[in-house]
């Protein structure tokens, strides 16, 4: 089977659970962060729809220089937790769309992050996917869900019930 068709369930259901979290985020909280070193609430709501614009990018090039002009995709800022979710919504279409597109020998095309001369990591198209995308929101979404439970909002469903849902 190609494997585009074996990793969109995955992201279709990573990005349902993603969007469920989003959706609980407070504008009057985006500047609330659990320690001074902490991202605050809302450059971590923010962060993950970011996270999801790489996609399309991962495909059109074979790198991404975090410290050069190629950066510039990076640049999401907050506005409000509506226009988060749009962004998130928007880059969830354009992101499946890439996935979708992509024949199994785009998706074994090693793609590099670097900071400049410093590479930070190579590996194929396919790992960035599931790797720098995928597990990089899901381990984002997890400090999430600690942020909202700390301020008392009630947590969706991500792989179960959480104490919200068995009430």
């Amino acid at each position: 089977m190609p494997i585009a068709p074996t990793l969109l369930p995955e992201f279709d259901a990573e990005m349902q659970r993603t969007r469920a979290l989003l959706a609980c985020v407070p504008d009057a909280l985006a500047d609330w962060k659990p320690h001074p070193k902490s991202m605050s609430m809302s450059q971590l709501a923010i962060h993950i729809p970011g996270l999801v614009t790489w996609i399309p990018g991962v495909f059109a090039d074979t790198e991404l220089d975090v410290a050069g002009p190629s950066s510039k995709r990076l640049g999401i800022r907050w506005e409000s937790a509506p226009a988060a979710m749009r962004t998130f919504d928007d880059a969830v279409v354009a992101g499946r769309a890439a996935i979708q597109g992509a024949s199994d020998e785009a998706m074994m095309v090693p793609w590099t992050l670097r900071a400049g001369d410093h590479v930070i990591v190579t590996m194929p198209r396919v790992a960035v996917l599931r790797t720098l995308v995928m597990n990089h929101i899901i381990h984002h979404r997890g400090q999430l869900s600690v942020y909202l439970r700390l301020n008392d909002i009630a947590l969706p469903e991500i792989y179960g019930p959480t104490a919200d849902s068995v009430r």
